[in-house]
């Protein structure tokens, strides 16, 4: 189902839905502009949240952002890692749904 090119289609969305995509585009713009958190750092937890979510087309666009944020390739494979280990921690505590209750 992924296809890169299906981002081109993006003006098409803004287009038929312009109010909703501009106040989309804003909310993208403030919430990952520089401010108390540094803009690379923001675009490194784009990624493990493009990362747990499996993500494509956001993998795509913010791992380009956060290279031009100034993030290395160490700090791309840390955040990996980072998505790794939320993603098995949340594993784990929905696992808890099969045990059978705590005794008090």
């Amino acid at each position: 189902m992924y296809d890169s090119a299906n981002l081109k289609k993006l003006p098409a969305l803004k287009a038929l839905a312009p109010d909703s995509m501009a106040a989309f585009e804003a909310l993208d713009r403030a919430a990952l502009a520089d401010g108390a958190i540094p803009r690379k750092y923001k675009e490194l937890m784009a990624l493990a949240v493009a990362l747990t979510t499996q993500c494509p087309y956001c993998l795509e666009v913010h791992r380009e952002a956060a290279r031009k944020a100034g993030a290395s390739e160490a700090e791309l494979a840390e955040t990996v890692f980072v998505a790794v280990a939320l993603r098995a921690g949340a594993a784990l505590t929905h696992g808890t749904h099969l045990m059978p209750a705590a005794e008090r």
